[in-house]
């Protein structure tokens, strides 16, 4: 790589299309703080026939789209086979590429792919089946040569060991804190809930946010709060029957609100009006929405799962996965108690500062500008 350039970079602007969850937040801020800097050219590529009409508008100003009519079903069924075509089909020269969603297509340069975590190859009944295809494609990517970032140290470590790849293949950056930093409407956000007290959950419908345990703890923590409800912002994933399963049985289901998707405006103000977020998940390679919820100065329970303790530290109450009677009284205890209500909510003010974007984006290019010095 020629000196006194700047690094030209293939970033996989593939999650910024359709209903943005988790790693489409976090590609979006990536580009957003890389498109300005003077040592980063950044070239957005998309792998999709329909997608590539949309691209270039969801880009930042002055970042350009790579895209191409090849359809991604004939992309990926090509790659299974052999290391063709390189992204390059899409991006034109570059010096680096990095994929921020699990896939890394071929390419004639280093190659980044980023594995938020590894529920599919240890815990495949908390993911859809399709997603069981991803360790033989992060098999052969690794045959290529790939370096795997990973958002938290729990994570790096799960990788090392499942694809028994030397430290140096697994590279954890954190990322700064996903979804919008603009302050939200209360008053909005209890109107959206039909209350004025709710216990807020975000995320997808789906077995690893664990919210049949959450409906339970609630029922039970509703029986002796005749105020309180329940509020569930997320698109469906799968096995939503559970979910429902669970509601039905509630002696309390009228006072569990159901929203859906809901865009960031909403987002905010729910997260502004609310008296807690309830977090219950099974397993997380990072898990943003507790972030949000401290950054928005709502106090937090979630449990010992995963890189949740490593990250969250001691900004909130945890509690044992499936442990439905101690989420009930961690979440009884955040609503009635001030005092630690106020020490959750300074805890998590502080916890927030340690994951500024400003510093994840200087990770990035360092992890960038050290892979591309291999070639």
């Amino acid at each position: 790589m020629e000196t006194g350039r700047p690094l030209r970079l293939a970033l996989d602007a593939g999650p910024l299309l359709g209903p943005r969850t988790g790693v489409g937040h976090l590609t979006a801020r990536l580009f957003e703080e890389l498109a300005p800097r003077p040592d980063v050219e950044v070239r957005g590529f998309v792998i999709s026939r329909t997608g590539r009409r949309d691209v270039q508008a969801l880009l930042p100003p002055g970042v350009a789209a790579g895209t191409s009519a090849l359809p991604a079903r004939i992309a990926h069924t090509l790659w299974a086979r052999v290391p063709w075509p390189t992204v390059e089909h899409w991006t034109g020269r570059v010096d680096v590429v990095h994929s921020p969603n699990f896939v890394a297509p071929p390419a004639r340069v280093p190659v980044i792919v980023s594995v938020h975590d590894l529920a599919f190859a240890h815990s495949p009944e908390l993911c859809r089946p399709e997603a069981a295809a991803l360790v033989p494609l992060l098999r052969r990517a690794i045959a290529r040569g790939v370096v795997v970032h990973t958002g938290s140290d729990f994570v790096a470590e799960e990788i090392r060991d499942f694809f028994a790849l030397p430290a140096e293949r697994v590279v954890r950056v954190y990322s700064g804190i996903a979804g919008s930093e603009i302050a939200g409407d209360a008053s909005a956000g209890r109107r959206l809930a039909g209350g004025e007290r709710y216990v807020l959950a975000l995320g997808t419908v789906e077995p690893r946010k664990n919210l049949p345990s959450l409906v339970r703890a609630f029922d039970a923590l509703a029986a002796d709060d005749p105020d309180v409800r329940l509020v569930v912002a997320g698109p469906d994933g799968w096995g939503v029957d559970a979910y429902d399963t669970a509601v039905r049985a509630a002696h309390h289901g009228d006072r569990v609100v159901r929203l859906g998707y809901v865009e960031e405006r909403a987002r905010v103000d729910l997260l502004a009006g609310a008296g807690v977020l309830a977090y219950p998940s099974i397993y997380e390679g990072f898990g943003h929405p507790p972030f949000e919820a401290m950054r928005a100065g709502v106090p937090v329970v979630t449990t010992r799962a995963g890189s949740l303790p490593e990250v969250v530290g001691d900004a909130a109450l945890f509690v044992d996965v499936d442990d439905d009677d101690a989420l009930a009284d961690a979440l009884s205890r955040v609503l009635t108690d001030d005092t630690l209500r106020a020490q959750l909510v300074a805890l998590g003010h502080e916890q927030v500062q340690h994951f500024p974007w400003s510093r994840a984006a200087d990770n990035f290019v360092a992890l960038y500008r050290r892979v591309a010095g291999r070639t």
